[in-house]
């Protein structure tokens, strides 16, 4: 499990790499959640998600043989873009496995960034398989989305910065897909309530602290691909028993609502994944005196995004 000394350990690695994400406040968001809430914008981070935190601590931290034959990744894609320009700005050769529908703008900024993309069937084909075989074929260095301590630790650096800024924060809420976000925050964020939040059709994280052990689902049908995970990761699991509150789950609906409040707002563009924590809060399904929220990513295309905008899901 990693410590808080990890989280800090990341962001002297990130320091002057990563960008620090400003933190966005709205008084229409205070006055419909009934709190103080305060933004933390990762859909203004480097590859343009959260993701490339994680990537880059746990690419760096790679000993320097390992790094010259190279590493690989599977993602739907902000862990791929994020994987991609962290071996880029490291001088490494990254491989990606990705999921033949992922959103073109993803494919597309991966392979900008350098990476050599592999598709895959994600509702027929087992990603997590199909990357370790991979990694071990060419050998290189499996660089998971969540289940792997450098990129927990990584995405914890959100909440550092957050709490620096705001720090008498008394909770914080993040997307849950594969738990590497909530878990490397619950560890930086000590002493305060930590929730994730979910789609309701994607509600493993629910689930599996409910039950006291990890579900695994079905691929779910949802809006937000970043989500669209089967299970928690083991090492996440772990931390989340200890650390995290609870989960909450939003309708698609709900999620591209809290899109179109962000965009007419704030002037952000934010994909579903992203505005996940933005959607409990809108919704009164996570509420405190002072509130932060991570806005977790703004990959999302321009006819994509007012598509769902014009057409919301019912």
């Amino acid at each position: 499990m990693i410590a808080r000394a990890d989280v800090e350990a990341a962001a002297e690695r990130l320091r002057g790499v990563a960008h620090r994400t400003p933190v966005l406040t709205s008084r229409t968001l205070d006055g419909i959640a009934g709190s103080q809430v305060f933004l933390k914008a990762e859909n203004l981070q480097r590859a343009g998600a959260f993701k490339f935190r994680g990537a880059y601590n746990a690419i760096s931290s790679l000993p320097d043989e390992q790094r010259s034959r190279g590493v690989a990744a599977f993602s739907s894609g902000n862990h791929a873009q994020a994987v991609a320009l962290a071996a880029s700005l490291l001088g490494v050769p990254a491989v990606i496995l990705m999921p033949e529908d992922a959103a073109p703008t993803k494919l597309a900024a991966t392979r900008a960034y350098g990476g050599e993309v592999v598709v895959y069937d994600r509702y027929t084909q087992d990603r997590d398989a199909l990357g370790r075989s991979l990694a071990e074929e060419r050998g290189l260095a499996l660089i998971p989305p969540f289940d792997h301590e450098g990129v927990m630790a990584g995405q914890g650096t959100i909440a550092l910065e957050l709490l620096e800024d705001v720090p008498d924060l008394d909770v914080v809420v993040t997307p849950v897909g594969g738990g590497g976000l909530i878990s490397g925050c619950a560890v930086a964020a000590e002493g305060r309530e930590v929730w994730g939040v979910e789609p309701e059709v994607a509600d493993d994280a629910r689930q599996s602290l409910e039950r006291g052990e990890r579900v695994t689902i079905d691929v779910p049908r949802t809006v937000a691909d970043g989500l669209q995970t089967t299970s928690i990761g083991e090492k996440p699991f772990e931390v989340m028993r200890e650390r995290v509150a609870g989960i909450v789950t939003v309708t698609d609906a709900e999620l591209v609502e809290a899109m179109r409040f962000v965009f007419e707002r704030l002037k952000l563009v934010v994909e579903p994944s992203g505005a996940a924590a933005v959607a409990a809060v809108m919704t009164g399904k996570v509420s405190g005196r002072r509130v932060g929220a991570v806005i977790s990513g703004g990959n999302v295309g321009a006819e994509r995004f007012a598509g769902l905008i014009a057409d919301p899901p019912r």
